[in-house]
């Protein structure tokens, strides 16, 4: 009863909760990546996704472009949790929702992104299905979960299976129209540093960072542990990227949040058995045919 109560509030976070998706047909369905894919293995934890996606956030945001476009095309101020939700939903279904909900979705989006374009307060152009733009989109995303799941998940991951999560990672990026998109951790540690001169923490910035951490009450009885989470999604930033937005956790903070989070992330394991990683589970090992044997 515990379990189920607190894995409805968990899925209330997750776009699992907009519907719209059957996990479960067709029977035997791999979807984009497949069980023995690492994205699978990477994004297959709630604790980790949560604090990677919050920290993917704060990075994107400090792209003045990437910023216009949320600014002035998306509610996020007003419904933080629903943009939390959708995005939750579009990392799930790629991830492990069926073929054709992916291709579906991904195609939404395409659309979407041609609707938005606009001029940053400087005057220069933005478009949201700008090749590099959508690059930059991504690698903050990808090395957000990846640093997550090393921290909270998996900590054992090898250099190669690292690799291999950011080259088959890239397959969603490409599809949405990316381009050069860094495929190891050593090109997307050497993509950070070239955009750095490109990043801007601007009033904008620091408005996205203080709705963040104003936004507990949207999150109802699961908001007790907002801040946590928030905080392990800052610590996940580059130090460079803690110090430019100046909210870099001092040494206390720090162990205090990982060690809330490593002690949160067992009992939420617990709790959410019937996430969409799961779900993606039961239908690969249905088979085309039926069960397997």
């Amino acid at each position: 009863m515990v379990r189920r109560l607190i894995e409805q509030r968990i899925h209330g976070l997750t776009g699992l909760s907009l519907g719209g998706v059957d996990y479960a047909t067709p029977p035997g369905d791999p979807g984009l990546f497949g069980p023995d894919s690492m994205v699978w293995r990477v994004h297959g934890d709630f604790t980790a996704m949560l604090c990677g996606g919050i920290s993917a956030l704060l990075l994107q945001m400090m792209h003045p472009l990437a910023l216009a476009g949320v600014w002035d095309h998306s509610s996020f101020r007003e419904d933080m949790l629903g943009r939390l939700r959708r995005t939750s939903q579009f990392i799930a279904v790629t991830s492990f929702g069926p073929t054709a909900a992916a291709d579906r979705l991904i195609d939404r989006v395409i659309v979407i992104h041609r609707q938005v374009q606009g001029h940053y307060t400087d005057g220069r152009f933005y478009r949201a299905d700008d090749p590099a733009l959508l690059t930059w989109v991504h690698v903050a995303e990808a090395r957000s979960f990846l640093t997550a799941c090393l921290r909270y998940y998996r900590k054992h991951l090898t250099r190669e299976e690292q690799d291999r999560y950011y080259r088959e990672s890239a397959l969603t990026a490409y599809r949405l129209g990316a381009v050069d998109v860094p495929e190891t951790a050593e090109a997307i540690d050497a993509y950070l540093e070239r955009m750095r001169p490109a990043l801007v923490v601007d009033e904008r910035t620091h408005d996205v960072v203080r709705l963040l951490f104003e936004s507990r009450a949207q999150f109802g009885a699961v908001g007790l542990g907002y801040n946590l989470f928030l905080w392990a999604g800052v610590d996940l930033l580059p130090v460079w990227a803690q110090q430019t937005l100046g909210i870099a956790p001092g040494p206390w903070k720090q162990a205090m949040v990982r060690g809330g989070i490593r002690g949160v992330a067992p009992v939420l394991r617990w709790a959410v058995q019937d996430g969409a990683r799961a779900r993606a589970e039961a239908r690969v090992a249905q088979g085309p045919h039926g069960p397997a044997a």
